[in-house]
């Protein structure tokens, strides 16, 4: 190894270098899938797999609109490191495993543990894996039977571009903004006609998810009104429906995946839910994605933290090592009290998403929960990978160091199924449509019997009292901060809770990375819970 440099971090257990998620795991309902994640967690921790990572991002997907014949073909090449990747994410289930045991259960605890582990070594590839998952959530709810669902829920990877009937195992995407409305989907243009035999759909998706999936749900103008469909790659007569992919979007992140433009004329699809009722029907599609953002920003988030925390205890400068000086210290304890807050939220969210069909107090929790902790912990992985880059110094801006890209994916979660003023403004009208949601969130965080929570709901009762449009940002924000305090004292670390609660929620002394107050002992036995211990 050179001199004063750290060695690589790979070829580690990503679960055991976790303080909390294991816990918080067996607590939320997980503890049945305990082992089975540390396999996996040992598995994508290898070195093999992180260079998978870096080869499907530096060879993106091309698209193929023409054969050498000059037929219209519109399908996507993926590099060889990407099927490698989709093809251990899906044995493992992890668009699956919600599904494949009974509401209560824990299915969605452990499922969201992989998806976040794999997260840390490549974000890209999991949007088609969460768009299946999610996409099911609309269907089963819509009651939608066919020869699909079995093959939704299969283990089998099966990329080939051929009909669902001859597919070990399918994958789902979406399309639901077009160019004139973007979030405001009611201004949608695309229509669909019935033609006996389900609905011709036309018009164009700004924004089609993995265009490489078997089928997607889509939004379009039925005779009675905006209405859901599941437009598939074939018709039912084994002709390529005319879905054509205009371009791939060049993006600033998220590169390993296909995002595109498309445009579709008489293109067969079936009807999901009644006419009318799209929007109603695909926000269960929405709602599984939002839960999603939050769970891939947490893995973001704990990678750039490990090698940020990696890097400033194996580097020594001015007769030190770095995590061995006071100021370092205060950042990465920063960071890891964010990381662990997140960890927290994202895992209780997961347990009210398992057990909310059979618990209506679980129910209303998650429908403030979701864009509550969506919002916050979606903006804060920017903010955290930024500054855990800065601790490596030039080496963290440099490719090799994958800080690169942790942090141009980083702003993806925030942006996808609503950014911030959607997804704030779909908390007020959580709280005005049902009043029930913001009591049980109140329940939740006076579990932990903290006046410094107390006041802050407080603070953010006023806000709601007055002009709460304006202020809803701000609302989100006190929601969020207030119930992750609450789990930290609950169920964190003690100096991880009373850090968090003086820095966030009580005297806000800085509003930097770096500036926590506290005691100085405190803050160097936090920042040791960063530090990966590799065994």
């Amino acid at each position: 190894m050179t001199a004063n440099q750290p060695p690589p971090l790979i070829d580690y257990d990503l679960l055991e270098a976790d303080p909390v998620l294991a816990d918080a795991i067996a607590r939320e309902g997980g503890k049945w899938g305990l082992d089975e994640i540390g396999a996996f967690a040992r598995r994508v921790g290898s070195g093999e797999v992180f260079e998978w990572g870096e080869q499907a991002n530096v060879n993106p997907p091309r698209l193929r609109t023409h054969n050498r014949f000059g037929d219209r073909i519109d399908q996507v090449e993926f590099h060889p490191a990407w099927h490698r990747l989709m093809k251990v994410s899906i044995a493992e289930g992890l668009h699956s495993l919600p599904f494949e045991s009974s509401p209560g259960e824990g299915g969605r605890v452990v499922r969201d543990a992989k998806f976040s582990l794999m997260a840390q070594v490549e974000a890209g590839h999991g949007c088609p894996v969460s768009m299946t998952t999610a996409v099911n959530y609309s269907l089963q709810a819509a009651g939608f039977t066919s020869d699909w669902n079995e093959k939704i829920v299969s283990r089998a990877y099966d990329p080939r571009f051929v009909p669902v009937t001859e597919k070990e195992g399918i994958l789902l995407g979406m399309g639901m903004t077009e160019r004139q409305g973007g979030s405001d989907v009611r201004s949608n243009e695309s229509t669909a006609a019935p033609d006996g035999h389900g609905y011709r759909l036309s018009g164009h998706k700004w924004f089609m998810s993995a265009p490489q999936c078997d089928g997607f749900l889509a939004l379009a103008h039925a005779p009675d009104g905006l209405t859901c469909f599941l437009m598939p790659r074939f018709a039912p007569d084994g002709a390529v429906n005319p879905i054509r992919i205009n371009r791939l979007k060049d993006k600033l992140g998220n590169r390993s995946n296909a995002s595109s433009e498309v445009e579709f004329d008489e293109v067969w699809a079936e009807r999901v839910g009644p006419e009318g009722e799209g929007v109603r029907t695909i926000i269960e599609m929405v709602n599984g994605t939002r839960l999603d953002c939050v769970v891939g920003s947490v893995g973001l988030m704990r990678q750039a933290v490990s090698q940020a925390a990696w890097h400033v205890a194996h580097r020594s400068a001015f007769g030190t090592k770095l995590i061995d000086k006071p100021l370092m210290q205060n950042v990465i304890a920063d960071l890891e009290m964010e990381v662990e807050a997140a960890t927290l939220a994202m895992v209780r969210l997961s347990g009210a998403f398992d057990r909310a069909p059979l618990d209506p107090e679980e129910e209303a929790f998650k429908r403030l929960a979701t864009p509550t902790v969506k919002y916050w912990v979606t903006k804060r992985c920017s903010e955290v990978v930024r500054e855990a880059l800065e601790c490596l110094g030039g080496n963290g801006y440099v490719e090799e160091s994958n800080l690169p890209r942790l942090y141009r994916e980083s702003p993806v979660n925030a942006i996808w199924e609503g950014s911030g003023n959607v997804i704030a403004l779909d908390l007020l009208r959580a709280i005005a449509r049902e009043p029930d949601t913001l009591e049980v969130f109140r329940r939740e965080i006076a579990l932990a019997e903290d006046d410094r929570l107390t006041r802050r709901i407080t603070a953010v009762d006023i806000l709601l009292a007055d002009r709460p449009e304006a202020n809803a940002r701000r609302i989100a924000e006190g929601l969020a901060e207030a119930l992750a305090g609450s789990l930290l004292v609950r169920h964190g670390d003690a100096d991880v809770a009373e850090l968090f609660l003086r820095s966030r929620v009580a005297e806000r002394s800085g509003r930097l990375f770096g500036t926590l107050p506290g005691e100085a002992d405190a803050i160097a036995r936090v920042a040791q819970r960063a530090v990966p211990q590799l065994t």
